[in-house]
């Protein structure tokens, strides 16, 4: 086995307070790093001078998967506390007013199936079945429309090394300007720097705009455990990439433009496409493309993304696109000029 295939070779040290707690307060004042995957070379600016990166006949292609709030607290029967995370959107049933979800639960003590369950007025939940690994199928049942109880009941799921408590300027903040399509339990987060200005000067240009989604699971998130990272099994998310993207990406890929992925999430999504269908085109179903060192890239030329966890399928990915020596070598920089890292951190915007 190489060295590229060895868990250990992606990891690093990142001081505890180098984890952002909270975003900047304007979304694109964060640090930017752009790295060159070819010279290796690096520049250091903010998020709001990426348009100088960019140039006419490019696309940008954005995830506008949004993210809903995913945990739910409250109290069983009993009295006690229980905390659900919601590991999907919920499936709505044949009978009005009722949904069916897969959720982690956190309790003092185990939550016992049939108990029914008050999450404010409008909404209850009934524990069907445990389904191991602290996973139960939940049935949900409300009275008004879903996405208004979930926002009355839940809160935003911010990622555990993010420790404190959702607060209201989460609600905004933990989601991109351009989120339209709920379904996700994190941010896309590369998609966090971007403001509505910055995007229309980026139009300005000359740079095209493709939107897909992704909605984003607690699977993508998941650490990799195994030695041999090939052994890794990733969970299935589900995608879509409409008819107008899709011609809008090969529009620029005829022209010779290039296709420059906001997040891994769009990453993931264009390349699922084009290695299932040998080229882009309207999809909608699930995906489960594991990028890893060896893969080749077949339509995404450039990544704007995120500074990822130690052992992640995440920074798999950006290591199989500039390299894993001259990303981790990026990241050593990064950690010592200070930059900030994970979902409210600072960005990349690789070459």
């Amino acid at each position: 086995m190489t060295n590229e295939f060895h868990l250990s070779n992606y990891d690093y040290r990142l001081p505890p307070e180098q984890i952002a707690q909270y975003p900047v307060e304007v979304r694109d004042a964060s640090r930017l790093m752009v790295l060159d995957r070819e010279t290796g070379s690096l520049t250091h600016t903010r998020f709001s001078e990426i348009w100088r990166f960019l140039r006419e006949g490019d696309c940008l292609v954005l995830n506008n998967s949004k993210v809903f709030p995913a945990r739910i607290n409250g109290r069983k029967p009993t009295g006690g506390k229980v905390e659900f995370f919601l590991l999907h959107y919920p499936e709505k049933m044949e009978e009005e007013g009722h949904s069916r979800v897969l959720a982690l639960y956190r309790s003092s003590k185990p939550v016992r199936t049939g108990a029914m369950m008050a999450f404010g007025p409008h909404l209850r939940i009934c524990p069907l079945e445990n389904q191991g690994d602290g996973q139960l199928l939940l049935d949900l049942f409300y009275d008004k429309d879903l996405d208004t109880v979930l926002q009355e009941a839940g809160q935003m799921p911010l990622p555990p090394y993010i420790r404190r408590k959702s607060e209201t300027s989460d609600t905004k903040r933990y989601q991109t300007v351009y989120a339209s399509t709920t379904g996700s339990v994190a941010a896309p987060t590369a998609g966090l720097h971007f403001t509505e200005s910055l995007l229309s000067k980026i139009k300005q240009i000359g740079v095209d705009m493709a939107t897909i989604t992704l909605h984003v699971g607690y699977g993508t998130f998941a650490p990799v455990r195994c030695h041999d990272i090939r052994q890794h099994k990733i969970h299935s998310e589900w995608v879509e990439v409409k008819k107008d993207a899709a011609k809008t990406l090969l529009k620029t890929k005829n022209r010779g433009g290039r296709i420059i992925a906001v997040g891994t999430t769009s990453v993931r999504t264009l390349e699922f496409v084009h290695k299932t269908f040998g080229c882009i085109r309207q999809y909608t179903g699930p995906c489960d493309l594991y990028i890893l060192p060896g893969y080749r890239f077949r339509l995404v030329d450039a990544i704007v993304t995120n500074f990822h966890l130690p052992k992640s399928s995440l920074l798999i990915l950006v290591c199989a696109f500039a390299g894993r020596k001259r990303i981790l070598s990026a990241y050593r920089q990064a950690i010592e000029k200070g930059y900030r890292f994970y979902s409210y951190g600072d960005a990349m915007l690789i070459t």
